[in-house]
């Protein structure tokens, strides 16, 4: 499959640059005030350096764009920092359980996100991630603490008014092929349906709590990860169990949102783009390397695998999809931003 924006890296900039311009005419009329994300590492950007887990990208050669590593699954930005520099709110978003907030920080923003985790209750607990019910917790902790800072009206409002991200799904489906726990209970179909149900009550939960603008993402080709790859190509069970999937959470948050009165929440769709990208002649796509990773050496790099001894082995990091065994680059990010702003982003305005 090839999309008419994979033509050429020069289309792929011309497209980035028309979308934003969308997104700054479209919030001139509307105000977004903050931006919130809940879920993994594509929308983590430190949680996990404030607990105790061996999931952790504090060290180099993650950051290397940045100079430092802050935390972030990635060379520099993630899609949760992106989202908000986009929508002119702020460069990025910080951790939640970053010790140094400010009053300015909470009010447009944080991320309750932790590498590692995911919607299947057993998912957060192989790594001691936060899961998704804890991080539930701390967006009601966080409510209260901005009900003392505006008032509760004022916080009410900034939370109906925000833009709730949601990234989960990929360490569920990655690990239900891995480990002998869930395959024990489960078939892919029964297991996929487990993970839709407790998908969307989660965002029923978001909504129960005061968020009205819920973007949910789709679970990548994790099958095609430099990680999850075989010898020839892409895992295609993982990513059967993907599609299967995204398929059934798109119907049930259609249903969802049409039973709950003033919210807006969108299937955040980008299977098929990361696909074409991974599967496309590097040429057409924009991407020099899309079958391996940047950091390490270039296959399962991941956390102890992508470090001071494995540092990256590309020249250009601009040229890979992504950045170590699991993880995009920031210019993949970027790309998987821009073009959530034409489809879906605005819908949510």
């Amino acid at each position: 499959m090839e999309f008419p924006w994979f033509c050429s890296s020069s289309i792929l900039i011309i497209s980035f640059i028309v979308t934003n311009s969308h997104v700054r005419t479209a919030t001139a009329d509307v105000k977004i005030p903050a931006v919130f994300a809940f879920g993994d590492s594509l929308v983590d950007t430190g949680n996990n350096n404030y607990i105790s887990t061996i999931y952790k990208s504090n060290f180099p050669p993650y950051g290397a764009n940045l100079g430092v590593a802050t935390g972030r699954f990635s060379n520099s930005k993630v899609l949760s920092d992106i989202t908000a520099n986009n929508l002119k709110i702020k460069d990025s978003v910080p951790p939640y359980l970053a010790p140094n907030l400010k009053t300015n920080d909470l009010l447009t923003g944080v991320t309750f996100a932790s590498g590692g985790s995911g919607y299947d209750t057993l998912t957060p607990v192989l790594v001691t991630s936060i899961s998704l019910e804890d991080q539930l917790k701390h967006y009601k902790e966080y409510k209260e603490k901005v009900k003392g800072i505006i008032g509760e009206p004022k916080t009410d409002s900034l939370l109906a008014n925000s833009i709730h991200l949601v990234s989960a799904g990929s360490n569920d489906i990655s690990d239900y092929f891995s480990l002998p726990e869930r395959k024990a209970q489960y078939d892919v179909n029964s297991y996929t349906d487990l993970l839709v149900n407790s998908a969307t009550t989660f965002v029923q939960s978001l909504y129960d709590t005061g968020a009205r603008r819920i973007g949910v993402f789709s679970v990548p080709p994790i099958g095609c990860v430099p990680a999850e790859r075989t010898p020839t190509g892409c895992a295609e069970n993982l990513n059967r169990a993907a599609t299967s999937f995204n398929s059934k959470l798109s119907k049930s948050l259609a249903s969802l949102g049409a039973r709950l009165p003033g919210s807006k929440i969108v299937f955040m769709d980008f299977y098929a783009d990361y696909l074409s990208i991974i599967q496309s002649d590097p040429n057409s796509s924009g991407f020099g390397v899309a079958n391996k990773a940047c950091c390490g050496t270039g296959n399962a790099d991941l956390n102890l695998l992508c470090n001071k001894a494995n540092p990256t082995k590309c020249a250009d990091i601009s040229e890979y999809v992504f950045w170590d065994g699991y993880h995009f680059t920031e210019d993949a990010y970027m790309l998987l931003a821009g073009l959530s702003y034409g489809r879906y982003v605005r819908q949510l305005f």
